[in-house]
């Protein structure tokens, strides 16, 4: 199969829908073609996740066509159906929503280009539409954060919640286990929730304006880092020292929101591993070889308090 050069970070703006080749064998020199659409660049997470498969696939020899969706779902499947019309081996995505991708995979199935999710799933009922899902447990990573919070309340406890992106997998998980945790706790109350887009400045925006709103606020939980880190801009402005005024649970543990962890800014985190390259390329080559995989592959992750933050910074990959 003839190779194209690499995109680096370009949105594919291709829209034709040719047919695939049904060779799901790689090409002649055995090189695997993978087009990969990238949700976008809105966080240190995403920049970190982006970084490892692209250094992945270099290191196995695996041609990369990489888009950036810039957070757009129809940026996504124009990508897609571009790398059908490349003829690529295998097709891998971070979903921007859950919703609305049946229409666009049957294409690829039709193509015969296997398909793995990578960091979000898709809501379908047809899970033939994907080979395998890579990614987290935001269902546990909420429920996580929720029962930290559980633990470490005291009395009457008002909560603001910074979710992610509507109708992104992350956020409608992570608000999920965050409430399951929560349910047996009516001293414990969530009083705002609005999403940041799991960016800095949507979220110090949206905690300004809850600042405006509430002022009987004790805790932010935060879908990302980054959305804290926003909110810690707010809180600082708004007079408040932010980690005691307001104590803040955030998910992610890049390096920036484990530094504010360990500064005593951000109170607890609850990790997602965005370093899923070495994973999807071992994914990859499986499926095009035909191989069966686990349609579901979870990540191992942890969490941090102040003090193991303080000790995992000096190793730590991102």
């Amino acid at each position: 199969m003839k190779k194209l050069p690499t995109i680096t970070m370009a949105l594919v703006l291709m829209t034709a829908t040719a047919c695939g080749s049904g060779d799901s064998s790689g090409s002649d020199d055995g090189t695997i073609t993978m087009g990969f659409s990238q949700v976008g660049a809105e966080s240190g997470w995403r920049t970190a996740n982006t970084e490892s498969i692209q250094q992945a696939a270099e290191e196995a020899g695996v041609e990369l066509q990489f888009s950036d969706a810039q957070q757009k779902q129809e940026n996504q499947i124009r990508a897609i159906r571009s790398y059908i019309q490349q003829d690529v081996d295998v097709i891998a995505f971070s979903p921007v929503v859950e919703t609305g991708w049946d229409a666009v995979l049957l294409e690829v199935q039709r193509a015969d280009i296997p398909v793995i999710l990578t960091d979000r799933s898709i809501d379908s009922a047809d899970d033939s539409l994907y080979e395998t899902f890579l990614g987290s447990d935001f269902v546990e990573e909420g429920r996580k954060a929720g029962q930290w919070l559980v633990d470490n309340a005291e009395g009457e406890v008002n909560v603001v919640e910074l979710q992610g992106t509507t109708g992104a997998a992350p956020a409608i998980d992570r608000k999920e286990g965050f409430e399951e945790a929560i349910a047996d706790s009516p001293g414990i109350e969530v009083i705002a929730t609005q999403t940041g887009d799991f960016t800095r400045s949507g979220g110090k925006e949206v905690m300004e304006a809850f600042l405006r709103s509430h002022d009987d606020i004790d805790v932010v939980y935060a879908h990302n880092d980054d959305m804290g880190l926003g909110a810690i801009e707010a809180i600082r402005a708004a007079g408040l020292e932010p980690g005691e005024d307001i104590q803040i649970i955030t998910v992610d543990a890049v390096e920036a929101g484990m530094e504010a962890l360990a500064a005593g800014e951000i109170n607890f985190i609850v990790e997602c591993n965005p370093l899923l390259g070495d994973q999807l390329m071992e994914l990859a080559e499986q499926v095009v070889a035909g191989e069966e995989v686990p349609k579901r592959v979870v990540v191992e992750e942890t969490t941090f308090t102040q003090e193991e933050a303080e000790a995992a910074l000096p190793d730590r990959q991102y």
